[in-house]
């Protein structure tokens, strides 16, 4: 399966680099877009289970990668606000 690692600014300006098994994570987010907090996560949670369905269909078991990967941006946006001012950009999108 084709692989996409994107590159997030937080509302803090500290940047994450993260991981999707598929490239299915492009129909939820776009190089150069901002969202805020709560709507990238549900954008994440949506696309990273996905992307671990399409790996389970292909080899009959979920990807670790992309839960783990949900986990870790689950534990970053926990400690910020969730109100419209708080807002994440992609910075980069890549094979």
């Amino acid at each position: 399966m084709p692989e996409v690692r994107f590159t997030v600014r937080w509302p803090d300006a500290s940047i994450s680099d993260c991981y999707s098994p598929s490239t299915v994570i492009h129909d939820f987010l776009a190089t150069g877009a901002s969202y805020p907090v709560a709507d990238f996560m549900q954008r994440c949670r949506t696309a990273l289970q996905l992307a671990s369905d399409r790996v389970r269909l292909k080899y009959g078991y979920a990807c670790s990668s992309a839960l783990d990967q949900l986990e870790r941006l689950e534990a970053r946006a926990a400690v910020l606000p969730l109100d419209s001012t708080a807002i994440v950009t992609i910075v980069a999108m890549r094979p």
